[in-house]
């Protein structure tokens, strides 16, 4: 099964000159928990997450309408292609440490969201199929859950 079959269409996206003030607004308005951030071209630049904005309005002393995007965001963001199959996208996540993946098309060019929920529906539909079996979301969501002191813990 392809990532286009299960991905999120449409997406909202915001350009790198935005403001944290207009990143929460669009999350708001379209009920998602991330915005992937365009270049130009329409190519990943970065992701600000609902966390991101939540910890940069704590700590950074600033209002949200004074604070680019890129200021909280990931820059160095994984992609996944519409065209990849939904192991590529949960291993990706599982090696990332993500829940969210923006994804691209054959440009490059962003054309949805895949979500770690989007792919446990996926290994729910499969029940007994002898696919990518939903052990393999619960180990995605599980790594992806650890805070990073248990992963440093972990790697010593």
């Amino acid at each position: 099964m392809n990532v286009s079959e299960v991905m999120t269409r449409g997406a909202a996206c915001i350009n790198g000159n935005a403001t944290m003030a207009e990143a929460a607004a669009l999350m708001w308005e379209h009920d998602c928990g991330c915005v992937p951030i365009l270049r130009g071209d329409g190519g990943v630049m970065g992701m600000i997450t609902d966390r991101d904005i939540c910890m940069a309005a704590l700590t950074q002393g600033q209002r949200l309408q004074e604070m680019s995007v890129l200021s909280a965001a990931t820059t160095d963001v994984a992609t996944v292609r519409d065209t990849d199959d939904v192991e590529t996208a949960m291993r990706l996540m599982d090696r990332r440490q993500v829940r969210r993946l923006p994804v691209v098309d054959g440009s490059s060019r962003v054309v949805g969201v895949v979500s770690i929920n989007d792919l446990a529906r996926v290994a729910q539909r499969r029940g007994l199929q002898p696919a990518p079996a939903p052990e393999r979301v619960a180990g995605t969501l599980a790594a992806v859950g650890r805070s990073p002191e248990g992963m440093r813990a972990n790697a010593s």
